[in-house]
């Protein structure tokens, strides 16, 4: 009897694991419904309204300023979006991001840190975009919070935690801005929408303040140096 090769999950932190494949589950959800296999005509659709009920809005968020109103479905757009995505090349990217990038976070941030670090930045990108920006056309996809996972590295390398070089992980950020607009191209997105790069931005500057403030230790640090003065 042969040995069953080893399962390349085994070693993945479960809750990494766990967020991608819900990215994933969703994307294969619109796919079949695209391709006919489940949910009938009504399913082609499916993509186009999960947009439009779950991607960030400046148009949302001003009508919330103006009233003054925070309808819990209006307010979860800003841990929804992530997990919406244009196609099955753009979710397949953040999967790869997702787990790469967290298969070395996890293990200093386990459980709901990482939920934090992940959904901060998911919050901050989404706030960043919405501020900088005249943002005419919504916000979605999982890139703000996988750059949030790539500053969490990026202070790690600092920490001396990951044997990458500090520079080499700013650079790494920069350089995906750098190319944001190839993925816009390789994703069929028009350049209208590309002024999500300040959502990423944000998303991975939220992901380092995260990271730092829930370093092991780091708030009884902060903690004391508040006491002493």
């Amino acid at each position: 009897m042969q040995p069953r090769p080893p399962n390349p999950f085994n070693d993945l932190p479960p809750l990494v694991v766990a967020l991608a494949l819900v990215i994933a589950g969703v994307e294969l959800i619109f796919q079949a419904g695209a391709s006919g296999f489940v949910g009938g005509q009504a399913a082609v659709g499916w993509r186009l309204t999960a947009l439009e009920t779950w991607s960030v809005r400046a148009d949302v968020w001003d009508w919330m300023l103006r009233t003054r109103q925070a309808p819990l479905d209006e307010v979860a757009r800003v841990f929804a979006y992530p997990f919406v995505h244009s196609g099955f090349t753009h979710a397949a990217m953040v999967c790869v991001f997702v787990l790469a990038l967290g298969n070395v976070v996890a293990p200093v941030y386990p459980g709901w840190r990482l939920l934090v670090i992940f959904f901060g930045a998911a919050l901050g990108g989404a706030l960043v975009y919405l501020l900088l920006f005249d943002a005419r056309s919504p916000l979605y996809g999982g890139y703000p919070p996988a750059y949030g996972l790539i500053g969490a590295f990026t202070y790690l390398t600092q920490r001396g935690l990951t044997r990458a070089d500090p520079a080499k992980a700013f650079l790494l950020i920069g350089l995906l801005l750098a190319i944001q607009p190839v993925f816009g191209l390789l994703l069929a997105r028009n350049f209208a929408w590309l002024p999500d790069w300040s959502a990423d931005l944000g998303g991975a500057a939220c992901g380092y303040l995260a990271a730092m403030l829930l370093f092991p230790g780091a708030l009884h640090r902060i903690r004391d140096r508040l006491r002493q003065r």
